[in-house]
């Protein structure tokens, strides 16, 4: 079958992730084009990529190429309007990874019903948060993780007991610093805290901060005695590395997260997790297995301390982690996806 998936926001392909920090939500795309190609699809993927290459049997073209006229499945991503881009024969679907409020608006509904759009969501939590009041067929395909991260070796704890941190600053790192700085890290004093943020590395480099971030910048900078570090994401290979030496994912989790990737990633490699249950995060954990849900801060705390002071604890839930979260690969949402064809 002949698909084709378009995404017009920024410029990536299906290498990008390897070897570049890329949000969860592209990077997903940057996924499944290859895992339709394994299945035995002709693929093309259209971003805002600077050169047409192709990748693993999938043409990854741009929007100075030119652009296919027809093709039998056509999947849009983010953007209803992308769905009569070109025309498909078969199925249109509409991938969404983020907030379906925009779904509601009368111009939207109707692109979607004149092009008889498939809506696809990202897992249990997003499905809640769609309005199902509509004939359109919509399901939950929850995202894979990529290989990097499944394939990566066995963990090796690093000696000084590492946490690491890669929410957004906005949702809840000023709330993790606090917690680090006043009850975790007093009670594990050779601990450190690795956060990972391009935005505060930048900082870091230049100096300069948004207004609105200046708070949550001054505790990491007051914090530095309490082993807060800032680290640059990288690419997946580099990350899936890193994360083997950590000895806990402290994940403050929000609302509007629909899928959460950084947890999915290293929970594949082992890593142990302490969140709150919020947006998809219990969809990511297992409670007591792989990871912790604690909506208490003592709860929070106590598990965190846990995880970096109890050598036999860890190892046990790090072996469950990596066990649950290499179970899902892109192939087995390829699939899922060809339901839909």
């Amino acid at each position: 079958m002949l698909i084709t998936l378009v995404d017009d926001s920024i410029s990536y392909n299906g290498m990008t992730p390897t070897y570049q920090p890329l949000g969860g939500a592209e990077k997903a795309f940057a996924s499944l084009p290859a895992a339709l190609a394994r299945c035995g699809h002709i693929v093309r993927a259209i971003t805002r990529a600077d050169h047409a290459v192709s990748i693993e049997n999938v043409s990854w073209l741009n929007f100075e190429s030119r652009i296919p006229p027809i093709t039998e499945v056509l999947i849009a991503f983010k953007k209803p309007s992308l769905l009569e881009m070109t025309r498909a024969t078969g199925s249109k679907i509409l991938w969404i990874p983020g907030s379906t409020d925009y779904l509601n608006q009368p111009e939207v509904k109707q692109l979607l019903e004149r092009n008889k759009a498939k809506i696809v969501l990202q897992g249990t939590t997003h499905l809640q948060s769609f309005n199902t009041d509509t004939d359109l067929t919509y399901r939950s395909i929850t995202p894979g993780v990529r290989d990097e991260y499944r394939e990566s070796d066995t963990m090796q704890f690093s000696e000084t007991p590492t946490a690491i941190c890669t929410t957004h600053p906005k949702q809840g790192m000023s709330w993790l610093l606090d917690l680090w700085s006043n009850k975790i890290q007093p009670n594990v004093i050779n601990a450190e805290l690795h956060i990972y943020s391009a935005t505060f590395k930048r900082a870091q480099d230049n100096g300069e901060v948004a207004d609105d971030l200046l708070p949550i910048w001054e505790k990491i900078i007051n914090g530095k005695d309490k082993g807060i570090k800032i680290i640059s994401p990288a690419g997946d290979n580099d990350m899936a590395k890193q994360y083997r030496y950590a000895s806990v994912h402290l994940y403050p989790g929000s609302d509007k997260e629909m899928y959460c990737s950084t947890l999915a990633e290293s929970q594949a490699v082992g890593v142990p997790a302490v969140a709150r249950p919020l947006g998809a995060v219990k969809e990511r954990i297992v409670d007591c297995q792989t990871g912790f849900l604690a909506a208490e801060e003592d709860e929070f705390v106590e598990h965190a301390i846990m995880m970096l002071s109890d050598f036999e604890q860890r190892e046990a839930i790090s072996k469950s982690a990596r066990r649950y979260g290499t179970a899902r690969s892109w192939d087995t949402v390829a699939r899922e996806f060809e339901t839909l064809f």
